[in-house]
């Protein structure tokens, strides 16, 4: 849907690791007329985003949507606020983990790694946000 709505010279970079599930995905980009707007990259996400950074792409986005390994997501955070211009869009999908990040007994890599994506995100002056309690939590924030 997001493709659907840039102008002709836009486009999405799409990070992801399965070529099984992304072959699926290129079906509909095809039929929905909009796979030349979609640069799919295969690998881990890190390795892109760095490579990214390293291309000198540094505030050139204006949006990033994370929902990828939850042990990462401090991570991604760390890379899409570099990426992200200011007044760009970050969005980071299953931030309230089903309850389980309020949960002390909890002590999972995904859970801990959540926990500090929040706490992070909270305590970051380069970042105006607000958690949409919707589906499993969606924070949504604002580079400033």
């Amino acid at each position: 849907m997001l493709a659907l709505t840039l102008p002709d010279d836009g486009s999405l970079v799409c990070c992801d690791t399965s070529e099984e599930w992304t072959n699926i995905a290129k079906r509909y980009w095809d039929e929905a007329g909009v796979s030349s707007k979609i640069d799919l990259r295969l690998g881990p996400a890190l390795e892109t985003l760095d490579a990214l950074i390293a291309d000198g792409q540094t505030g050139h986005y204006d949006y990033a949507f994370v929902d990828a390994d939850k042990g990462n997501y401090p991570e991604y955070h760390e890379r899409c606020v570099r990426l992200v211009r200011s007044g760009g869009i970050l969005l980071y999908d299953n931030v309230l983990w089903s309850g389980k990040v309020i949960d002390p007994a909890d002590d999972s890599i995904d859970t801990s790694a959540i926990r500090v994506l929040n706490a992070r995100l909270r305590d970051d002056p380069r970042v105006d946000l607000s958690m949409v309690p919707i589906g499993d939590g969606l924070t949504v924030c604002r580079r400033r």
